[in-house]
């Protein structure tokens, strides 16, 4: 476990040697408040909460976690360093945590910058902070599923616009999986274990159970055992390579 951590440290450090992390922050936070703010109409509807903040997590992280993932391995392809931790005394299942370690911290770390909107709700009413809490790491164990995926698709190019591209079409397909208007594609000719198996992959389903204020096992079960199962493939994928 030490050696994951060395590697998350390195990755982590790594965000913040060039102005990628300020500026990934920064549209972060833009975007998260414009949002909860006029597209969500904040002021209009008259409730000191964070739902109209949450509501939008799903679609700001199909993007916004693609692009913090699709580095992590495609860029060690392109610039053939992957070759020399390949050869290094490290298991890979050490490096793979270790990468995916450092950017879901980074993902929770814009996360807590948000904590002003937290604030102003509480000065503005009286919400409840518990189902607020629960949200929070609802969120941040759906950026960790989301950064996984990522992960293992960067683990397949060295091309990180079809890492981004790769892992943005996966993740659609699990937020739009609980929908109505896919569920009725899949109604007339699948079995009904079929139907509810893919409803059951949800993310937003998922998610809005907890950001109502259950944080149940299932919800956090199905986020935990998706990042185990992605990360999971990305070792195979990296044992795979080392064995060629």
């Amino acid at each position: 476990m030490s050696t994951a951590l060395l590697v998350f440290r390195r990755e982590f450090a790594g965000y913040f040697a060039t102005p990628l992390a300020a500026v990934f922050l920064a549209v972060f936070l833009a975007v998260a408040a414009g949002m909860t703010f006029f597209m969500a109409n904040f002021f209009d509807r008259g409730q000191a909460d964070l739902s109209a903040f949450f509501l939008w997590h799903p679609w700001l992280y199909l993007v916004l976690m693609p692009a913090i993932g699709m580095r992590l391995w495609a860029e060690e392809r392109r610039s053939g360093t992957i070759e020399l931790l390949m050869t290094l005394p490290v298991q890979p299942w050490q490096l793979v945590f270790g990468k995916w370690l450092a950017a879901w911290v980074f993902a929770g770390l814009a996360l807590a910058l948000t904590a002003p909107l937290w604030i102003t709700v509480n000065v503005l009413g009286s919400p409840d902070n518990g189902v607020i809490l629960a949200s929070y790491l609802g969120s941040w164990l759906m950026a960790g599923a989301f950064l996984a995926i990522s992960a293992c698709v960067s683990a397949l190019t060295k091309n990180q616009v079809l890492a981004f591209i790769g892992a943005v079409v996966i993740g659609f397909l699990f937020v739009m999986a609980g929908f109505d208007l896919v569920l009725a594609a899949v109604r007339p000719w699948a079995p009904d274990v079929v139907v509810q198996a893919i409803a059951a992959m949800s993310f937003i389903g998922h998610f809005q159970r907890i950001t109502d204020g259950v944080l149940e096992a299932p919800a956090i079960i199905f986020f935990v055992s998706l990042i185990v199962f992605a990360l999971w493939l990305n070792v195979q994928v990296l044992d795979a390579r080392k064995a060629a």
